[in-house]
């Protein structure tokens, strides 16, 4: 059985933004204490600026500034390895060199758990062998992580019907695209996402879509595209490229899959489209200039017909 004063780490940076539910519940029903890092600041980036290369992307900064942030405060720290989510298709480096890349760069214990769907090891058998792992057995692994994935359908089913219920308004709609570690950050998404709210725009976003409809839509831009959160990507904005005003994409700099995933959409989406790319010294004030701008570019377009 585990420890009793147990307490998991979670950085709130990277796949926080897209796992959050899942992890929460599956530990919460095992009954694993959880610890949170803070919502990203200037302290944080600063944290993991002093841990990282100059050529790191500012994503990976920030989770590193967010595990920093964690240390001495929690027994262990959650960083999971994911290589595959579907056979033949990769992500980015970053998430399978993320267990490495903290386990050389902290003196910390960590909770880990590998999805390589190449290898054949899906999710489910990942969280099966992290709660033994943990001391648990297998039912009640089991039983912890098919309770989760059952909140994690109704939470994603809610979120779902809530954004389709913002096409139906009179404003100006603008489509926030970017990976979810982007768009949900505050000190990267959330800047653009003050600046919309300024400027009364409706926003939507990419990690709210339809999946089952718009699945393998990416490949009427890319037939060979294989970083499968950029097929996720492009499938979000082909769903809403007709139900929305302009697109907006969201990027991390130097992210190498973005850069050439975002190069193809801006030369093949019919649709008003800008890529921001955010670097540790972008400014609310800069970006607000290139963002007016291009709401005012949409707004002449809209009024000329």
């Amino acid at each position: 059985m585990r420890e009793e004063t147990m307490a998991v780490g979670i950085p709130k940076a990277l796949l926080y933004h897209n796992y959050h539910v899942l992890w929460e519940h599956f530990f919460n029903e095992l009954g694993v204490d959880l610890a949170y890092s803070k919502s990203t600041d200037k302290e944080i980036l600063e944290r993991g600026k002093k841990h990282s290369i100059d050529e790191a992307c500012l994503s990976l900064k920030i989770y590193l500034g967010h595990v920093d942030y964690l240390m001495d405060k929690v027994d262990y720290i959650l960083v999971p390895r994911i290589v595959s989510l579907k056979k033949y298709d990769k992500l980015c480096t970053n998430f399978y060199a993320l267990y490495d890349i903290v386990n050389n760069l902290f003196n910390t214990k960590i909770i880990n758990y590998n999805i390589d769907i190449d290898n054949h090891i899906n999710e489910k058998k990942a969280f099966i062998r992290m709660g033994k792992d943990l001391g648990f057995t297998r039912a009640s692994s089991v039983h912890a992580y098919m309770k989760a994935k059952r909140i994690v359908k109704r939470n994603a089913k809610h979120r779902f019907i809530k954004q389709s219920h913002l096409l139906e308004s009179p404003k100006l709609k603008i489509l926030l695209a970017g990976h979810p570690y982007n768009l949900r950050d505050k000190f990267i998404g959330g800047m653009v996402a003050n600046i919309l709210k300024k400027l009364d725009v409706e926003i939507i976003y990419s990690d709210i879509y339809d999946e089952r409809e718009s699945r393998d839509k990416y490949k009427s831009i890319s037939p060979r595209l294989y970083w499968t959160y950029n097929q996720d990507i492009i499938n979000s904005i082909l769903y809403y490229q007709q139900k929305v005003d302009g697109i907006i994409m969201i990027t991390s700099f130097p992210c190498g899959p973005d850069s050439l995933a975002n190069e193809m959409c801006l030369r093949k989406i019919d649709k008003p489209i800008i890529n921001l790319i955010i670097d540790e010294l972008s400014s609310e004030v800069g970006l607000e200039t290139r963002i007016e701008s291009f709401i005012d570019i949409i707004k002449a377009r809209l009024k000329n017909g």
